[in-house]
């Protein structure tokens, strides 16, 4: 490129165009909610359970979602959804907030096996999900990450303001309280995915007894080596 070209390029770019030699990146959208808006968005109250074991990763969620906790608008959400071939991201918080999350989340892992030919690991899917939570437009999420990779099996909760957290098993949401006791007496290291499933259900019900934004029933996940498989039960005797 010649000199002239490039001083023509640089004064663009320095009277408020777009620069040629970075990449373009396109707004991102934001909200402007009231205290008083707040009120009217669909939240899914929410007890979230993440729980690594000796073959692979469990997680189970509850079913219900909320206008702002005092009328349940839905009794049939999954909150769990896969993002990866063995990664499983739950719902906490706002649901378009957590919805999109999922959806992007998604996208940008499929995008990076497209272009390099492998799959993310997951110190690189949380990451990921931390940065994109700490500058992006997902409202009011509080998600639990987890799957398999090479190193073997993981969990990390992420907060709001995009902190993200490694842990043996944790618990989000309205609920996490109750559940939380239930795990404190019943995990062990060690645990099948079988085991894992019948301890994170009764986390949930424990949940449900009490708190008015968990209820409806339970979505169980189990990941292993082969993939990710979702359950969903109305039934809490069907699993415990």
């Amino acid at each position: 490129m010649h000199d002239s070209e490039f001083s023509r390029n640089m004064e663009r770019f320095g009277s408020g165009q777009t620069n040629p030699y970075e990449p373009e990146i396109g707004s991102l959208p934001e909200n402007n909610f009231s205290e008083k808006d707040m009120k009217n968005v669909n939240k899914t109250g929410t007890t979230t359970i993440g729980l690594t074991t000796a073959d692979g990763v469990v997680m189970a969620t509850d079913m219900r979602a909320s206008l702002g906790g005092r009328f349940v608008s839905n009794k049939n959400v999954q909150k769990v959804e896969q993002i990866h071939p063995t990664a499983a991201l739950t719902m906490a918080g706002s649901v378009g907030g957590a919805q999109s999350f999922i959806r992007t989340m998604r996208i940008e892992s499929n995008l990076y096996e497209s272009r390099r030919g492998e799959q993310m690991s997951m110190q690189a899917l949380s990451t990921l999900a931390g940065n994109m939570l700490r500058g992006g437009p997902f409202f009011m999420v509080s998600p639990i990450l987890g799957g398999i990779d090479e190193e073997g099996a993981h969990i990390y909760s992420l907060d709001p303001a995009g902190g993200v957290m490694s842990d043996d098993y944790t618990v989000t949401g309205s609920g996490m309280q109750l559940a939380y006791g239930v795990l404190e007496q019943e995990y062990e290291e060690g645990l099948s995915n079988e085991e894992a499933k019948t301890i994170a259900a009764r986390g949930i019900k424990s949940a449900v007894e009490r708190d008015t934004g968990s209820g409806n029933g339970v979505f169980l996940a189990e990941i292993t080596d082969e993939g990710v498989t979702i359950n969903g039960h109305k039934n809490f005797d069907d699993v415990l």
